[in-house]
């Protein structure tokens, strides 16, 4: 089965650095993909860049959870991707980013463990996702947040006030 790594970074972490020590890894380049975020200043409310919201709505399908904990903590970071062909080579994926300073993303703590893929621990979960590389849905090299409050009105009226 294949995997992907997802991880975050603060925006002062050198990527280069961690993308080297990964293909020094035996990493292939094609397989890491790291995203840098482009926020709009002096905005308390963002809205991603619709390739941004395809990719984490691809990657945490069924976790709405891990899914709203990604993209809050992704927001003005950098995030690196790295996928993998099975769960060995994402575990020493995950290893490398966590060595290079990868911030701990995590969902709340579970008693059923239902969302988690069958031979994965909780752990594991939550940075490893059990999904392959899907060329529709990526994570584009410079994510853009705009902000999401809407200046004036956005509902065209007819001439009564009333919606058409």
């Amino acid at each position: 089965m294949a995997y992907t790594v997802v991880s975050v970074f603060p925006k002062t972490v050198d990527t280069e650095e961690i993308r080297k020590d990964l293909r020094e890894n035996g990493f292939d380049e094609a397989n890491i993909i790291v995203s840098k975020s482009n926020v709009e200043t002096g905005l308390d409310h963002y809205q991603e860049d619709e390739q941004t919201k395809g990719f984490f709505d691809y990657v945490f399908a069924h976790d709405a959870e891990m899914l709203d904990a990604y993209r809050k903590h992704s927001i003005g970071k950098n995030n690196v991707v790295v996928y993998t062909d099975d769960l060995e080579q994402a575990t020493s994926a995950k290893s490398i980013l966590n060595r290079n300073g990868a911030l701990q993303v995590y969902r709340k703590q579970s008693e059923d463990h239902k969302d988690i893929p069958d031979g994965m621990t909780e752990e594991e979960y939550n940075g490893i996702i059990a999904k392959a590389r899907h060329n529709i849905y990526f994570l584009g090299s410079e994510r853009v947040y705009h902000s999401n409050i809407v200046k004036g009105m956005d509902d065209p009226m007819d001439d009564l006030g009333s919606k058409d």
